[in-house]
């Protein structure tokens, strides 16, 4: 048995990489295709395999050693070449099959291909074709996975996560420089961290009344951007963190099939997503599509700068004078809040008959009430019909019942919606059914028409939120964890949420979950009602913040017999968000009027809300006047 020297293969566009972990030690037996070591740099973080079987005689690298193709890792004993078979199951491309056929022709007889065949061949012929997708350059080796993740958001990553913590070998395509996806990079966090400070701004300003004055509020709009930064910063960095404790590989670039078994990725660099122009192909198992969806844009906007979607509007270039919101969703209502009390006046025009669609109708009352004087004109069935660029404005047409005559605006922000990535990656060439839409249809293990690739998230439909994703996520990585390791237990795992909570976290929050008032109504169920007006509530009173309610809806049909479940609540008012769980929670239980009231809540908190609303549909609440009889 010969000593040779195992070497860092080719790794596509990568000068230097770094050491992260030491995946063996002198003296360990190695196999075929284990992991030596594991590198990283800024834009992967992968394993390196042997091309040998032996046994570790000397490590060449230590922790922080930088590396690059053809460095020497170890120097191994190898293992005699007698007997040993092929131990890589991945799909060769044409040049590599055909090199290894050449060598079983070669080879004495009884003696099999090993992976170093392989290997060899595919340093002889860096760049090789596949034989599904001709023409394709890959610029590094087939690697063969158990799972990949195509999307690095909340879906994504936790999917990912799972699949790891549960065993499989896991990548996550990604196409940005950071895991997250639109929730925690231009989304959901970015712009909870602005509102949090838009709120802190309002509250101190109405504390003056109070006898505390603290003046007007002075502006540093670059030093709020960069709290922006930093939050989204903390949060992605430690996904990374996760991400190499779990052993995930994540592959920048952007994703599409080749076949139903191979992904290709072309390699993204920087901090958007610029292309590099190397590509690789990968080998799966089984794959997660979690593309998440993108922000409808409208045909007719211009292409100017003073025309931005909720991601533009995030970066905070300036505070327009006036800006338009259009739609009158949760996102738009969201950005309008940051930017009304930065300084900026709002008109909002939505097509449909009243904001915030899809909340109870009471709770967007209250806070249309309290928000009256952010906005000079709210336009309701009403639609934008044109738009043009002038160097005062972007001047606006309407149409509609709400429609003013033509209005100019320092800042337009497009929210009217968003649109699944289906049909972005590919999905048909592996045989995965894509509506015109772009959604994905799947059944409750969030599986495809094709038994092996599974969809989650946006993708899937309705509604787009991030915590539906993550639940989704983790269904998915548990049955594929289940039917590859034989685990009847994880195999058969269903996604069976009876209710998923939403939130828009403006000022005061608006938050439900389960039926509405109008909901019932439509679809002919009768429900009890339960509702408790914060002016009875000593917190909310203490806090000067009495404006909202907590409102719960019980079944009360004939065979509930006046002991029906919740099937529904909203909250408006500060820290709804905060508490709709409960309500959630109860739904998922079963629980009823008696459960929720008679479970102690702590005084005087905004949550005991809850307990009183159920005393009130239960008639047992003493902290508001008797109910008529």
């Amino acid at each position: 048995m010969a000593n040779i020297d195992i070497q860092v293969p080719d790794i596509g566009d990568f000068d230097e990489v770094a050491v992260i972990e030491l995946l063996v030690k002198v003296g360990d037996t190695v196999a075929v295709d284990q992991s030596l070591i594991t590198v990283e740099s800024d834009k992967a973080s992968m394993e390196i395999p042997s091309s040998h079987a032996g046994v570790v005689t000397a490590l060449k690298v230590k922790l922080g050693d930088k590396v690059k193709q053809g460095s020497v890792v170890l120097t191994m004993e190898a293992a005699s070449a007698s007997g040993l078979a092929v131990t890589n199951d991945v799909i060769a491309p044409p040049v590599i099959a055909s090199a290894a056929k050449q060598s079983e022709a070669a080879a004495p007889s009884g003696l099999a291909v090993t992976n170093d065949v392989i290997a060899s061949a595919a340093k002889q012929s860096p760049v090789i074709e596949t034989a599904s997708a001709p023409g394709l350059a890959v610029t590094s080796e087939p690697r063969d996975y158990d799972l990949i993740v195509l999307g690095g958001g909340p879906g994504g990553y936790s999917a990912a996560f799972r699949a790891a913590d549960l065993g499989l070998k896991v990548a996550i395509v990604e196409r940005y420089a950071q895991l997250g996806g639109v929730c925690l990079n231009v989304g959901c966090i970015p712009s909870k961290a602005l509102l949090h400070v838009a709120a802190v701004m309002d509250e101190v300003s109405q504390l003056a009344d109070i006898g505390v004055d603290y003046g007007k509020p002075k502006l540093n709009i670059d030093n709020l951007r960069g709290h922006k930064e930093k939050v989204i910063g903390k949060l992605t960095g430690g996904l990374a963190a996760m991400a190499k404790m779990r052993k995930v590989t994540v592959l920048r670039g952007y994703g599409v099939f080749v076949d139903s078994h191979h992904l290709s990725v072309e390699e993204t660099t920087g901090t958007a997503q610029d292309k590099t122009g190397q590509t690789q192909v990968v080998s799966f198992k089984t794959c997660i599509i979690a593309a998440g969806s993108q922000a409808v844009h409208l045909p007719f906007m211009p292409d100017d700068p003073r025309v931005v979607d909720s991601t533009g509007a995030l970066q905070l270039a300036k505070v327009p004078k006036r800006m338009l919101v259009l739609g009158g969703g949760i996102i738009g209502l969201e950005m309008g809040t940051v930017y009304s009390t930065l300084g900026a006046r709002l008109d909002v025009v939505e097509m449909m008959d009243g904001l915030m669609q899809g909340a109870d109708r009471d709770l967007v009352k209250v806070w249309q009430k309290m928000n009256a004087p952010r906005f000079d004109n709210i336009m309701l069935k009403t639609k934008t019909v044109s738009a043009r660029a002038m160097a005062k404005g972007i001047e606006v047409t309407f149409e509609g019942e709400g429609a003013p005559a033509p209005q100019v605006y320092d800042l337009v922000l497009q929210a009217v919606g968003r649109t699944p990535n289906g049909k972005k990656c590919g999905a048909d060439k592996a045989g995965v059914e894509v509506t015109e839409r772009g959604f994905i249809n799947v059944d409750k293990q969030m599986r495809t028409n094709v038994p092996h690739i599974f969809a989650i998230g946006d993708v899937v439909g309705q509604p787009m939120l991030a915590h539906k994703a993550v639940h989704e996520g983790h269904v998915a990585a548990e049955v594929i964890a289940g039917e590859l390791q034989d685990k009847h237990e994880l195999a058969c795992t269903v996604f069976d949420a009876r209710v998923i909570p939403s939130v828009a976290y403006t000022d005061p929050e608006v938050a439900w979950v389960g039926l509405t008032e109008d909901q019932a109504k439509a679809q002919g169920i009768k429900v009890k009602k339960g509702l408790f007006p914060w002016a009875a509530s000593g917190r909310a009173i203490a806090n000067g913040r009495d404006e909202g309610f907590t409102k719960l809806l019980f079944d009360d049909s004939p065979e509930a017999h006046g002991h029906g479940k919740i099937l529904g609540g909203g909250i408006v008012g500060t820290h709804a968000g905060d508490m709709i769980g409960e309500i959630a929670l109860a739904i998922e239980m079963g629980a009823d009027a008696v459960d929720i009231g008679k479970t102690i809540h702590p005084h005087p908190t905004l949550g005991e809300s809850i307990g009183m609303a159920a005393e009130v549909a239960h008639g047992s609440c003493t902290d508001v006047p008797p109910a008529r009889r």
